[in-house]
């Protein structure tokens, strides 16, 4: 089977499970999604139902047609939906995978949910789908998700400027990011390392 069929399966460990997005999710990620914060460094931005019936849409049909493998994170713990990750750029021609569309939802930022989620997906990558490079990309002023890339043992290769527009018109420098399958042990090891906090419930 090729990236495009293997990329998408149930992923899960003690703390996550990704689950291949589908209709049944859209009012538990909804619940979540409309929060000002997750969208500030996003090329998509959500502020209304409508905008989010555009992003959820827009994730199925991604889903459908093999450009992303779209997964909904829940948290073990608690059973609640966290929030949402995806594979994208499947390139299996050239063993090159992306990792990004990742945001959760405000109780569980902070928690190593996305530490575990990381594991998960790398794992995925580099075991079962035998890729040998794993990329991200972010905004250049996004500080938290630079910082919690370079923790997890990113190499930070460099910065397209002037990369693409963001909403608002604002046009974003791309920082680029990667995992080798020669680090990939390394980063697994960091990532295993990490603890994970106990879930103390949604915030009031």
């Amino acid at each position: 089977m090729s990236w495009t069929t293997r990329a998408s399966t149930e992923l899960s460990n003690e703390h996550v499970l990704l689950s291949p997005i589908t209709e049944e999710h859209r009012e538990p990620l909804r619940k979540i999604a409309l929060d000002p914060d997750i969208w500030h460094y996003f090329v998509t931005l959500v502020e209304t139902d409508e905008d989010y019936a555009r992003y959820f849409a827009e994730a199925l049909a991604d889903q459908a047609a093999g450009r992303r493998a779209v997964y909904v994170v829940v948290d073990r713990a608690s059973g609640h939906v966290a929030g949402s990750t995806s594979f994208g750029n499947l390139n299996e021609a050239d063993a090159r995978i992306e990792v990004g569309w990742s945001w959760l939802g405000s109780d569980f930022r902070g928690t190593f949910l996305n530490r575990w989620t990381k594991l998960l997906m790398l794992t995925h990558a580099f075991e079962e789908l035998g890729a040998e490079r794993v990329e991200f990309k972010t905004d250049e002023l996004n500080t938290q998700a630079r910082r919690g890339l370079r923790n997890i043992g990113a190499h930070e290769e460099g910065v397209l400027r002037s990369y693409n527009y963001m909403p608002g018109g604002r046009r974003r420098d791309a920082v680029f990011y990667s995992v080798l399958r020669a680090e990939w042990p390394r980063v697994k090891e960091t990532l295993l390392r990490t603890p994970a906090p106990s879930y103390a419930g949604p915030r009031a």
